[in-house]
């Protein structure tokens, strides 16, 4: 089933009906991650890089070319940590372009099926701001494991995989439930959600194809919610939003 929707998730990415959307999520993507960037490398420079310069005032002339190296060392380092903020990023984006992935997932692939609700831009807003802090603050977590040999690459995988997990099948389900079902429907099929997560935790750990994250994510995720919304019937769906 898991592998199932993601086959199917793959195959959305690249559809002719999914083209505006991919390029709106990808776009604002590579915006964000710039802007972070730009704005990091701006405060190392103007803060740090001075006040690690107070440490070696009686450098040699022939010496100034360190601080061109170490200047390029911080950029990389800057990088990497955009990279490891990438699942952060994704969240934001996702809560703003979530239902127009799943509206042509729904027309394109269950056209017999009534369409969802979509979530209104404020609660979009609210509910993706909540879980960019969520997410930071499991990422957060994870940095800290990252001395401890064998744990690191485990500790994001885990942390990675239950809250993305978690959020984008709520979100796919809460175009069909009140947000207090989502959550019981959810966690009442909790291990194949978590599985689902690990496999989007995967995704996301792809260089470059993890700017696609959240469209991967969202578009998964409604096609897993459909899956066990048929195999489970009686967990009838109530009114949504």
């Amino acid at each position: 089933m898991i592998f199932d929707a993601a086959r199917l998730a793959l195959t959305n990415l690249f559809a002719v009906e999914t083209r505006s959307v991919f390029w709106k999520v990808l776009g604002l993507t590579i915006l964000v991650l710039m802007g972070l960037w730009f704005t990091f490398r701006s405060a190392f420079m103007a803060y740090a890089m001075p006040w690690l310069a107070g440490f070696f005032p009686d450098l040699p002339d022939w010496a100034g070319w360190l601080t061109f190296v170490f200047g390029i060392v911080a950029s990389i380092g800057l990088a990497l940590v955009l990279a490891f903020l990438l699942s952060s990023v994704t969240a934001i984006i996702a809560g703003l372009f979530l239902d127009d992935v799943a509206e042509v997932v729904e027309k394109r692939d269950y056209p017999a099926d009534a369409p969802g609700t979509a979530m209104p831009l404020g609660q979009a807003i609210i509910s993706s701001l909540k879980f960019f802090g969520v997410v930071i603050l499991g990422n957060i977590i994870a940095l800290l494991l990252l001395f401890i040999p064998g744990v690191n690459i485990v500790a994001f995988f885990l942390v990675n995989g239950y809250l993305l997990g978690r959020e984008f099948f709520e979100f796919a389900a809460t175009r069909f439930r009140t947000p207090a079902d989502a959550r019981l429907f959810r966690a009442k099929h909790s291990a194949t959600v978590f599985m689902a997560g690990l496999l989007i935790a995967a995704f996301l750990a792809v260089p470059i194809v993890n700017l696609l994250t959240p469209l991967f994510a969202a578009s998964m995720m409604v096609h897993l919610h459909k899956m066990l919304s048929k195999r489970d019937p009686g967990f009838a769906p109530s009114q949504p939003r």
